[in-house]
């Protein structure tokens, strides 16, 4: 059946439907990763977003058990350039036409793809809306026009209790703003004791929980507007290590005194070259975010930039200068995408045990 998404500007492709047949609206963006659809498409940073993924063929391997990022997909759709209809891999559980109508995510398929990321690239993200041939695009474009960008998705994706992953190693306050279950698989096989809690956890119930570390996840939408998070950070650095990706990057800067702002299209796909400043060593990451810390605001702070993207010089790694805090805006478990950074979670479990060496706690 041919649907169409209809953007903010007033353009309109024209395709076939895949998924559900659902209307749905959100901030059309691009990811440029090869492979990895069913992570992207489970990962809670998308949520509200239509992503256009560039490569052109999506769904030959199917869709399996293992690699899903969360539960329930907050992805407000799935557009393509083709979609495979009958998959062929050995871990292949279903095709991902069943999974998206599963899930009640429109898809699009057999539009030009790279037309749509280059208007992307040269004007921003857009609003756009996945819908039937039926509707009028006159009124489609003023009402994009009158929408406002969500402002609640931390919420959305956050889990609504604590709950725990034991271990007996070091205990972990993972604070959820859309975590992926990457992020937590990486400490669990690291026998960390986990509590994950919500995203608007007090710092007072964090240092309750007598944590040796804390880990800020990834997560969608505006930093400034988490404050309950800045509030947090606030209240536990300096007290206690921590370990921040991507969302809780750019919050620990906040709470800092440095500023972020929205990037022109952002930073979504697995092969990003990332500067170590350190060890003067470029790392390939995996990425997804839409905003970052200016570099500018750095300058003033307790925080010195570790990181850097070769692709536009922006802040990809942040260090506190006095309390053991680090951060870094890429993603280290990937999922998809290469394992290279992937040390930064052990660095994490050095400091830990650097903070009870300092309070006399045998290990």
């Amino acid at each position: 059946m041919k649907r169409q998404l209809i953007l903010e500007d007033g353009s309109v492709f024209v395709g076939y439907g895949f998924g559900s047949d659902k209307e749905m609206m959100g901030e059309v963006v691009f990811n440029t990763g090869m492979t990895g659809y069913q992570e992207i498409l489970s990962d809670p940073s998308y949520c509200s977003q239509i992503v256009t993924l560039t490569y052109p063929l999506i769904g030959n391997y199917g869709i399996n058990r293992d690699d899903f990022e969360s539960i329930e997909p907050t992805v407000n759709g799935l557009i393509v350039k083709e979609y495979c209809e009958f998959p062929s891999n050995f871990r292949c559980q279903y095709p991902l036409d069943t999974f998206l109508k599963d899930k009640d995510i429109p898809g699009l398929a057999d539009i030009d793809t790279r037309k749509l990321t280059r208007k992307i690239r040269e004007h921003g993200v857009l609003k756009g809306r996945l819908c039937g041939m039926e509707v009028v695009v006159e009124e489609v474009v003023a009402d994009l026009k009158k929408a406002d960008w969500p402002r609640d998705q931390v919420r959305q994706v956050s889990t609504k209790r604590s709950y725990p992953a034991p271990g007996r190693g070091h205990r972990v306050v993972l604070v959820d703003f859309g975590m992926k279950h990457g992020i937590l698989r990486e400490l669990t096989q690291r026998d960390c004791d986990v509590i994950v809690v919500p995203y608007d956890t007090s710092a007072e119930k964090i240092l309750r929980l007598s944590p040796d570390g804390i880990m800020l996840s990834n997560g969608p939408g505006d930093p400034k507007e988490i404050t309950e998070g800045i509030e947090m950070i606030k209240g536990v650095l300096g007290k206690i290590p921590l370990f921040g990706i991507c969302l809780g990057h750019q919050l620990v800067a906040l709470a800092c005194g440095a500023d972020t702002d929205k990037l022109k299209f952002g930073h979504r796909g697995s092969n990003h070259p990332v500067k170590n400043l350190e060890t003067n060593r470029v790392e390939m990451t995996s990425q997804n975010h839409g905003y970052t810390v200016t570099m500018d605001s750095v300058k003033g702070t307790d925080l010195t930039v570790t990181h850097v993207a070769l692709n536009d010089g922006t802040v990809e790694g942040l260090k506190h200068n006095k309390y053991p805090a680090f951060t870094v805006q890429y993603h280290p478990e990937a999922s998809p995408g290469p394992e290279d950074p992937n040390y930064l979670f052990d660095q994490f479990m050095e400091l830990m045990d650097e903070g009870k060496r300092m309070a006399g706690i045998e290990m």
